[in-house]
């Protein structure tokens, strides 16, 4: 089967026939065969076997015909490398046993060690390079998202303990990123030599903070990630994650290829607001999948008209799918951007290629 390169083309703005399409959480418990396999075996578990990791990242692509792969994982993973000691609860969230109260916690925390501790997620990723017929994006959680769990000790809705110690203890907390950043170059470059042809950078939590505050605490060391990665060729993504939208002029300049958008913000507005620098990636609300199939499909066709517009749009959700969407309904809507796409973008063409 031929190789499927759209996504990385839509990635570096240059010409699709059609728009690809994949989804946040694209392998997860909407997916019945999935939910099986998880009776058996956690999370951590699955991600501690190449093989059976491997086969839960392809069931999307077998199964929905997206454009793109992502490894089956998880954001917490390199954590354990560093030396914290966590557990993924079902219904909760990450839940961390030794949470981060002081600067002595942080001046524990070790250098990740890839290979010895993470050879399970390399050897995912090469498994998936030898299998795969479309591009295969990997990930990791950005330091401000990571560090709320690691200081919160479990998922947090106000952030109080992690804006506690930004706040009050600056020192301290730039020396956590400054770890997690290292934590994170290391981790991502060792995917794209495994095999990965992109990745994403999960900040997903970061749209709590005000502009002024993402600036001054969070901003240099997003920068500084991919500043240190700009050598590699493969396409690179920012997702500042929910409610992030005025966190979006504050990126013009990060060296990434791509920056996706929540629901919130229309896609011309997240080009605006970019200064039209990145191609964008997003950005249907994930529960308008709870709507019948022809609702869903005129969301989606004006997500689509508004993204070809400019080149450099990847058709996505503006968050994570959820447990209760319909695997038919994604597949259908899968379908439908591939064929919608395609005739609006060929009659663009001919509409340009009248004006000549």
């Amino acid at each position: 089967m031929s190789y499927n390169d759209r996504f990385i083309r839509a990635c570096r703005k240059e010409q699709v026939d059609r728009l690809p399409a994949w989804y946040m959480r694209q392998a997860g418990r909407y997916d019945p065969d999935y939910r099986k396999i998880k009776e058996k075996y956690s999370l951590l578990e699955i991600c501690s076997q190449p093989e059976l990791a491997a086969e839960v990242t392809l069931m999307p692509v077998k199964k929905l015909g997206v454009d793109a792969a992502i490894l089956y994982s998880d954001i917490m993973n390199p954590v354990a490398s560093i030396g914290i000691d966590f557990d993924i609860v079902a219904n909760v969230g990450p839940v961390i046993a030794n949470p981060i109260c002081s600067a002595a916690d942080v001046a524990k925390l070790k250098p990740i060690d890839v290979e010895g501790d993470l050879s399970h997620v390399i050897e995912t990723i090469r498994i998936l390079d030898r299998e795969l017929n479309v591009p295969l994006i990997t990930f990791a959680g950005a330091p401000f998202t990571i560090a709320s769990y690691l200081i919160e000790g479990r998922p947090s809705k106000s952030y109080i303990k992690t804006k506690t110690l930004m706040y009050t203890e600056p020192a301290v907390w730039f020396l956590l990123m400054d770890k997690l950043g290292d934590m994170v170059i290391t981790y991502l470059r060792a995917h794209v030599a495994a095999g990965g042809k992109a990745f994403q950078l999960f900040d997903s939590w970061v749209g709590a903070l005000a502009p002024n505050d993402f600036k001054k605490y969070v901003l240099p060391t997003i920068e500084r990630i991919f500043a240190e990665l700009a050598d590699l060729k493969e396409p690179k993504i920012y997702f500042p994650g929910v409610a992030s939208g005025e966190l979006l002029p504050t990126l013009i300049g990060l060296q990434a290829d791509v920056i996706g958008l929540d629901w919130r913000v229309p896609i011309a507005e997240g080009r605006r607001r970019l200064d039209g620098n990145y191609a964008v990636q997003g950005n249907l609300d994930p529960f308008v999948l709870t709507a019948p199939i022809e609702v869903i499909k005129e969301y989606a066709k004006g997500i689509i008209d508004e993204g070809i517009k400019e080149p450099g749009f990847v058709f996505n959700l503006g968050h994570g799918l959820f447990p209760e969407a319909s695997l038919d309904k994604l597949s259908e809507l899968t379908a439908f951007v591939h064929s919608y796409s395609a005739e609006a973008i060929a009659g663009l063409r001919e509409k340009e290629a009248r004006h000549v």
